[in-house]
């Protein structure tokens, strides 16, 4: 599982600038999937189940080497997330990386319908960025929480909440853990610029209306023309692919 890592080129990632946006102030997107081999990204609403070894291992080697970790507020209920990262560990690589201890926990949500009894929230030593057009803040959090507001009529603006993520925050780098209707409104946006796709030796099945939950990585509106990838590199273990793709704009 470290060969994993290490051919993926996660500490060049974190050790240097990464690749020109064109002049762009924003973060350097990364979107980090998992599917089983019929395209299900959630079973019973959650993505663990999908999963095996190598993919928490790429899941973790991926926080350790960016700035920013985001999620939509979906997501973080469904998924009970906690703190960015918790071994110690881990920890001490990204202080050797020149990072700091743990990445910035950015959550997107339209309305703040966030329960204070999220790990994460409850957790006074959380950092955590709220991006949301809302002008209401959350009550009764012990993590320390920013917002940042930008967009009109409920809807978000994400190219300028990311302008402001590296501007206020010095986000160069930030990992998208989804949810699918999330990653959607990214891509549509020409905010992702790498695709880190997980594919596991599993078949799902199911029926959208049956499941009530997300049968792919994407949800929501239609690409058109579709979007274009590049592959960069394919690994394999214990008959799980790990594809990265290069987002073509």
């Amino acid at each position: 599982m470290q060969e994993i890592i290490a051919s993926l080129g996660l500490d060049a990632l974190a050790a240097s600038a990464p690749p020109s946006l064109g002049g762009r102030e924003r973060p350097y997107v990364l979107l980090n999937m998992v599917s089983t081999a019929d395209g299900r990204a959630s079973i019973s609403g959650r993505s663990g189940p999908i999963s095996g070894p190598a993919d928490r291992e790429l899941f973790h080697g991926l926080r350790t080497a960016v700035d920013g970790v985001m999620a939509g507020a979906g997501t973080v209920r469904a998924e009970r997330y906690g703190r960015i990262v918790r071994d110690e560990s881990r920890r001490r690589l990204r202080r050797e990386r020149g990072l700091s201890d743990e990445p910035l926990a950015c959550i997107v949500s339209g309305r703040l319908e966030l329960p204070c009894d999220i790990p994460l929230l409850a957790d006074p030593a959380a950092r955590v960025v709220i991006l949301t057009p809302s002008a209401a803040s959350l009550q009764g959090v012990a993590a320390q929480v920013d917002y940042v507001r930008a967009g009109s009529d409920g809807r978000l603006d994400l190219p300028a909440a990311f302008t402001e993520l590296r501007e206020r925050f010095a986000v160069r780098t930030l990992l998208c853990e989804g949810g699918p209707h999330l990653n959607t409104q990214l891509l549509l946006s020409g905010l992702v610029d790498e695709l880190f796709l997980s594919l596991a030796p599993r078949l799902a099945g199911g029926d959208p209306a049956a499941t009530g939950g997300a049968l792919r990585i994407l949800a929501g509106g239609e690409f058109d023309p579709p979007v274009g990838l590049e592959l960069l590199s394919v690994l394999e273990s214990e008959s799980q692919l790990f594809l990265r793709y290069r987002v073509c704009s």
